[in-house]
């Protein structure tokens, strides 16, 4: 039996108000201003993420208990992090495999030296070139199930490439997760020295996958709890095996 407080009514209707979306957008946009998601880290590095994201991340990998967690985009590695000692907890030898096109020596460094380094893989090259995605799947091998979470160039065509390459990894019962959804949402001039904006994102190009694959759906329960994400959209639930 679920010990679980929460209630699915009642997060239902808060994510249809109205005005709570509109206060919690409001406070989105503010706090961007002020570069909040890089405001913390996870056990000693950087995540570069919303508190409330980072959570939500928690309650996938407990209660799927991947093998494997494949993230594309490394930044600093708090979310590398992240996931290892999520994996950690739940014993076993999963492993956590990270694609960044530019892995910095610092950063590298950092996350070599940390001591659930041993559960990390580090690929460096574009996500989006079928040869790093075959490093990637090559170091899955087996292991299942898989949670993949896609973090890196924001560009329509960027993710709807990186969607096709790693959503096969996904298990029925698993998640892919596509962040920054809500360049979607955002002031017009949120990103003036970056390539993605407003129709040009990772939604759209989540908008675009669904209507081609039935495999996936969006779990809208998570973005009504949490209100506050990146990820507006993209919390993505596998249904369906290949």
């Amino acid at each position: 039996m679920s010990t679980s407080p929460k209630d699915p009514k009642r997060i239902a209707e808060m994510g249809a108000d109205p005005e709570m979306r509109r206060l919690t957008r409001d406070w989105f946009n503010k706090t961007f201003e002020y570069r909040y998601p890089y405001n913390f880290s996870w056990l000693g590095v950087p995540i570069i993420q919303y508190s409330q994201d980072i959570v939500a991340l928690q309650e996938i990998i407990w209660k799927v208990k991947p093998k494997a967690i494949v993230e594309t985009g490394i930044a600093h590695g708090g979310s590398l992090i992240l996931s290892a000692s999520l994996l950690e907890l739940i014993g076993g030898d999963g492993i956590v495999v990270g694609v960044d096109i530019d892995i910095r020596a610092h950063n590298r460094a950092v996350i070599e030296a940390h001591p659930l380094a041993r559960r990390i893989r580090m690929v460096q090259g574009s996500s989006i070139d079928e040869t790093v995605a075959q490093q990637v799947r090559d170091l899955v091998g087996q292991r299942s199930p898989v949670v993949v979470i896609l973090d890196s160039n924001h560009t329509h065509d960027h993710v709807r490439d990186e969607l096709k390459l790693y959503s096969s990894l996904v298990q029925s019962g698993s998640y892919l997760v596509v962040f920054d959804t809500v360049v979607e949402f955002m002031k017009v001039d949120a990103f003036p020295d970056r390539p993605w904006k407003i129709g040009d994102n990772p939604y759209s190009a989540v908008q675009e996958f669904l209507k081609t694959n039935s495999r996936f759906e969006l779990d809208q329960e998570i973005e009504d709890k949490l209100q506050v994400t990146v990820a507006p959209g993209g919390w993505l639930k596998c249904i369906a095996d290949k």
